[in-house]
């Protein structure tokens, strides 16, 4: 490897890093604001200046390739006196408005003017000022402050895929806009706030809500859709006040969706806080005991078989397992958590989690989605296909139309006989497929919906596998769940092997034959309510506690401990920010009273003992925060029918879809803007 000397300290380094990269390698800090690890370089801030030997000026460490030999000097007074003139430089406009500014606490100007600002500025002229720019409902615009860095302008081109933001003017008339002045057109929009090195790109929902020093901080885990993101929970007094992201690489590097970071505010809007019982057609405030008492009769007076439950899209894994138990004790195996039919296979690991993992997108020479769109069922996910078709150029074909995905990609077919020509290699795309060496086959719900989905899943699976494409060293087939609790439930066995393959919860939900149902944070699920009693147990008085009789007050999920497994099978840990409101209980501790009430206390659940069941029961389970462990399975064969039928992609509600982000006014916003946008359009 060369070598490099940094301060005196011969280092060795990996072809093709620049000075700063080499100078990180030795632990030493160089300041900057427009260079980040993940856009590309720009080097014009010029705060990273560096001594290199031979040269008569200081050079940016940021742009300069690192070579064999060079001798680098950070510490010297040639270095610091040339970073006291670019920040000189950078403060000449700026406002001295520190102490009202969102950024304050956070802001790396601030910091690094602390060392290299001087208390006295040699211009002369008058400050410039720059008006404020409308970017949306989630951005707040202080233009005077910008620097110039273009990390946004980087991150909406390189990242999100919308070049919406770039600059007009040159010289001192340059400023940072988005071309229209609207809001931005991404779902990843937000993270710019993140980049900002100043205080021009700041939180609406968030100003002046807090100091950073005044909240606290829990590292935590998202669950608005599958991928799992990780996140950190900002809480003032027990009110979560904002959502922030945390670096894992392997998931979400350093980025989360808008909905992640700004469904919070609807954590505190319609929530259930005291038990209700609906009386003469109104739900009506009761007391635990009450509900409890009513709930018990009519477990009493109903049949086993007579008895429903479902569970929504957002229960961790031990208030399922929790759930499960419940039902036991109650004799019935009537479970289910999908939302509408479609085709699972749970005897194997490999046949419902994204086998590639996300991080292994980026390995891939190709892909194919089928059914899907990733931008707004998965949108982290989008973002590292749209990373590596950046990067590599990787051809990527669809089967059915998504729509906008923020790069190409060639439709290949709409119906379900172009998949089927392309298993029998009919079809040009066959060649192709079997030509690459590391494949991504993404299988979306749309698609396992179809009368087909049994079939489209089962063929694709021993096409990929008959061709060496499954094996321990990549793994091709990925299916791409839409609710963060899918995965989880699977492996826990919450369906019987009846409902999962004849769909006789739905059968029986749609003829009647319940007469009791059980909502466990469910929402989603469409119901025609006739004669059965629906208990709707969650945090929000949402679309379930709309239609119910009894209302049982849960937590959310900033606030209780829970495991939730992501599309990939790893288990992650969602950690407690903050407390129920008013009566509300964990929904193990509402499993508690009832099985207590029933006299089966020898069935009564410990949180920690439902944890190590929930984790003794995880099929091919490594360990937390770790991917599953592969192992292979014999292709079996399965009966399965063949329909010609269209693939149409259903359009997912994006800002509206669970209970969290209905209740959000900031959401709510973002969905008016979106369909105004899209009306213009058309």
């Amino acid at each position: 490897m060369p070598k490099i000397t940094i301060n005196g300290k011969e280092i060795e380094f990996e072809k093709g890093m620049t000075v700063l990269q080499a100078c990180e390698l030795a632990h030493v800090e160089i300041p900057r604001f427009c260079y980040h690890e993940k856009l590309s370089i720009a080097g014009n801030c010029r705060m990273c200046l560096v001594e290199m030997e031979k040269s008569a000026k200081p050079i940016a460490s940021c742009a300069m390739p690192a070579a064999e030999g060079m001798n680098i000097k950070t510490n010297t007074a040639f270095v610091e006196k040339a970073r006291k003139g670019v920040m000189e430089f950078l403060l000449a406009n700026h406002p001295l408005d520190c102490p009202v500014c969102d950024q304050g606490g956070e802001c790396d100007l601030q910091d690094q003017s602390m060392y290299y600002g001087i208390d006295k500025s040699r211009f002369a002229e008058n400050k410039r000022q720059v008006k404020e720019k409308y970017m949306g409902p989630l951005i707040k615009t202080q233009m005077t402050r910008c620097i110039h860095c273009t990390r946004c302008v980087r991150f909406a081109t390189e990242v999100a895929g919308v070049p919406e933001i770039g600059a007009i003017g040159r010289g001192e008339n340059m400023e940072i806009t988005t071309y229209l002045e609207k809001a931005m057109e991404s779902e990843l929009s937000a993270n710019v706030i993140d980049l900002c090195p100043v205080g021009a790109l700041t939180s609406k929902p968030y100003t002046f809500e807090a100091r950073p020093w005044e909240l606290k901080k829990t590292e935590s885990i998202d669950v608005m859709d599958a991928v799992g993101s990780n996140i950190r929970v900002d809480t003032y007094n027990w009110e979560v006040k904002r959502i922030l992201p945390r670096l894992n690489n392997e998931i979400n590097e350093e980025w989360i969706s808008d909905k992640t970071r700004y469904s919070c505010d609807g954590l505190l809007k319609q929530r259930l806080d005291v038990p209700y019982i609906k009386k003469d057609n109104r739900l009506q405030k009761s007391s635990w005991d009450e509900t409890i008492e009513l709930i018990l009769n009519k477990i009493k007076s109903t049949q086993p078989n007579e008895i429903g439950g479902h569970i929504g899209d957002m229960i961790n894994l031990e208030n399922a397992l929790a759930f499960k138990k419940l039902f036991k004790v109650l004799n019935s195996n009537n479970l289910e958590f999908r939302e509408k039919k479609f085709y699972i296979n749970s005897t194997n690991k490999i046949n419902y989690i994204f086998n590639s993992s996300i991080n292994g997108i980026e390995d891939s020479d190709l892909i194919l989605l089928i059914g899907t769109n990733p931008r707004h069922e998965a949108t982290i996910l989008n973002a590292r296909i749209r990373k590596t078709f950046v990067q590599k150029g990787i051809p990527i074909f669809s089967i059915g139309n998504p729509g906008d995905l923020t790069y190409d990609y060639t439709i290949i077919g709409n119906k379900t006989d172009d998949i089927k020509k392309i298993l029998n290699k009919e079809n040009k795309f066959s060649q192709k497929l079997l030509s690459v060496k590391k494949p991504i086959v993404i299988i979306g719900e749309s698609a396992l919906e179809l009368n087909s989905g049994k079939y489209i899943f089962e063929e694709i699976k021993s096409f990929l596998k008959n061709n060496n494409f499954i094996n321990k060293d990549w793994n091709a087939l990925n299916f791409l769940p839409q609710n963060a609790s899918t995965v989880g439930l699977i492996d826990l066995k919450v369906l019987s092997e009846e409902n999962e393959k004849n769909y006789s919860f739905f059968e029986k939900l749609s003829n009647n034959k319940f007469k009791l149902l059980y909502l466990l944070g469910s929402d989603n699920l469409e119901i025609k309510k006739n004669n059965e009693f629906i208990i709707y147990q969650g945090s929000h008085g949402d679309r379930g506690a709309e239609i119910a009789d009894v209302v049982l007050p849960s937590a959310a999920y900033t606030e209780q401990n829970g495991l939730y497994e992501n599309l990939e099978g790893r288990v992650q840990e969602c950690k407690k920010a903050s407390y129920p409101i008013g009566e509300a209980l964990e929904d193990w501790k509402i499993f508690n009273l009832i099985i207590n009430k029933l006299g089966k206390t020898e069935n009564l659940s410990n949180f920690n003992l439902l944890r190590q069941e929930v984790l003794n029961s995880m099929p091919n389970f490594s360990k937390i925060n770790e991917l599953p462990i592969y192992k292979d399975s014999e292709n079996k064969d399965i009966t399965m029918n063949f329909t010609s039928e269209e693939i149409l992609i259903k359009e997912l509600d994006y800002f509206y879809t669970n209970s969290i982000s209905r209740a959000s006014k900031t959401m709510s916003e973002c969905r008016q803007i979106n369909r105004n946008s899209k009306k213009n359009w058309n």
